[in-house]
């Protein structure tokens, strides 16, 4: 399988590279790269799969992406929850409406603060996208 994310340098916080064949792959693999990166502890004991819902609008796709994956933040942590599959219900210019889901965590290896807009980079390469993103940890 081919890697979608890979882990940058940075002195304090949580960096990386995302890619994708195109922007809602940008945006899947966003998420579940900073989910693996909270590295939750999964809660065998439930066993039913959690679903979501989540409506976002922004102002571009850079604020798109930070908004989608804080609200995806703020439901881990609030509800205990990792989520590793995302259906778009909706997904055109600077707005998403997805169903995301998930299991139930015991806890997790690394806390994310926030998502954050420094360094920030959504960009078309020759064969594909990548986007740059730095969290707060």
């Amino acid at each position: 399988m081919e890697k979608f994310f890979e882990i940058l340098e940075h002195p304090a916080d949580l960096k990386i590279k995302v890619f994708g064949k195109d922007l809602k792959e940008i945006f899947e693999n966003s998420m579940k790269a900073m989910e693996e990166n909270l590295r939750p502890e999964i809660d065998f004991s439930s066993k039913s799969e959690i679903e979501r819902e989540i409506k976002i609008k922004s102002l571009d796709w850079e604020t798109l992406l930070v908004d989608f994956l804080s609200e995806i933040l703020y439901l881990s942590l609030t509800y205990k929850e990792t989520y590793q599959k995302i259906k778009f219900l909706k997904f055109k210019e600077f707005e998403i409406e997805a169903k995301i889901f998930g299991k139930k965590v015991k806890r997790f290896g690394l806390e994310i603060k926030a998502v954050t807009y420094h360094d920030l980079e959504i960009k078309k390469t020759e064969n594909n996208w990548q986007a740059t993103i730095l969290f707060d940890i």
